[in-house]
């Protein structure tokens, strides 16, 4: 018997990876579940789905979902839902695969709260929980571990992590993607909650969402962030002043447990759109596709830098997705996010992305902003630890 998924959430991402679980090899049944029932009857049709989804595995609620007997649940509904989204399937016994953020709303304290809710539901349930971090499995980070685990860095020093993607980004215009999630029946509903954070004064902050740019230095040095300083430049768009946001761009500065300095970036209102990391130690050094040393400079191909998928996962999803590139979403990190929670509940062993990672990759953006807030500040960041 294989591994029986449920999706959440079936919009454009959604059905996306919906298509990369289904295609699996280890995954023998899926659900669907959506709000919308016509989303539920559009991927139904296709013939990948009919190989593992059967009529009464369509649910238009995650409770009733969570009522099945699913083994897992994916979730892919928008982002202010994840983190009670999946304590509430944790808590009904399910696995948890969730997509980023761990959860993002305009209030810091808040969001550290949930922190340490999904923490705590971890620890008392005993379920599995993953966060897709799609920058863990880009092909950079995956050398990285490599090299880290050789020991090839020698001591850490410094480290940069940068998400620079402005509101009105050519390709993926920010405006364009939360019109679209306001006009959904959930983004009414949060409509209405924006309005009470706002009443209650909340801010909003691009360091709410920060796990693009601190999951690469965090998981290759293996280490987190306990001290910052932080400074945000202020933005008279009015996409910002609606959304309860007082700095369009925030850059930190972090002490790192290990004795390294990490800088990170984290801008909406900018003239480029990156994403990337770098890493420096007193052996080699890793930016922008290149492994440095003091002998040589090495420029490294994405194949070169990936780690190899199971041939027969891979072929699955080249021959069973719509999209022949399916797998290859986000630098390629798609299909191994999928790869990582399957094969991790498959062999009973704690997915690499999990809660306890997923807080240290999160809790330093919000205390960067409210860094920011105070001038620079120097704020001691919040960890739970390892699990145990």
């Amino acid at each position: 018997m294989g591994l029986s998924i449920g999706v959440v959430g079936l919009g454009s991402f959604g059905s996306l990876f919906a298509e990369l679980f289904c295609c699996h090899p280890a995954v023998s049944r899926i659900a669907l579940c959506d709000r919308e029932p016509d989303r539920i009857a559009r991927l139904a049709e296709q013939p990948l789905f009919q190989k593992k989804f059967r009529p009464e595995d369509g649910f238009t609620s995650l409770e009733a979902l969570c009522n099945s007997d699913v083994d897992a649940v994916a979730i892919f509904t928008q982002h202010w839902l994840h983190a009670p989204q999946a304590i509430f399937a944790m808590e009904r016994g399910k696995h948890v695969y969730s997509a980023v953020p761990l959860i993002s709303i305009p209030y810091g304290d808040e969001i550290l709260e949930w922190c340490e809710r999904l923490i705590a539901t971890c620890r008392r349930t005993g379920m599995s929980y993953m966060l897709g971090e799609t920058t863990y499995f880009h092909p950079g980070a995956m050398f990285c571990r490599r090299q880290a685990a050789m020991g090839a860095f020698g001591a850490f020093i410094y480290a940069e992590g940068e998400y620079l993607h402005s509101f009105d980004s050519l390709g993926c215009d920010l405006r364009v993607v939360m019109a679209h999630r306001l006009a959904s029946q959930a983004g009414k509903e949060w409509q209405e909650q924006l309005e009470k954070y706002r009443q209650q004064g909340a801010q909003d902050s691009p360091m709410h969402y920060p796990t693009h740019s601190t999951s690469g230095p965090i998981c290759v040095m293996r280490a987190h962030a306990v001290k910052v300083s932080a400074w945000g430049t202020p933005s008279t768009d009015p996409y910002f002043q609606e959304g309860l946001t007082p700095f369009s761009n925030v850059t930190a500065l972090f002490k790192m447990s290990n004795g390294a300095t990490m800088r990170i970036c984290e801008h909406r209102h900018c003239s480029i759109l990156r994403e990337t990391f770098r890493i420096y130690g007193t052996d080699g050094s890793y930016e922008n596709g290149v492994w440095v040393t003091k002998e040589r400079a090495q420029p490294l191909t994405a194949e070169e830098m990936r780690d190899p998928l199971p041939p027969e996962v891979w072929n699955a999803y080249v021959s069973g997705c719509s999209v022949p590139e399916a797998y290859l979403g986000h630098e390629g990190s798609h299909g191994y996010l999928v790869h990582e929670f399957v094969s991790a509940l498959e062999e009973g062993r704690r997915p690499a992305i999990h809660a306890w990672e997923a807080v240290r990759y999160t809790v330093p953006g919000v205390m960067a902003h409210k860094s920011a807030l105070r001038d620079g500040e120097v704020l001691t960041v919040p960890d739970w630890g390892d699990p145990p």
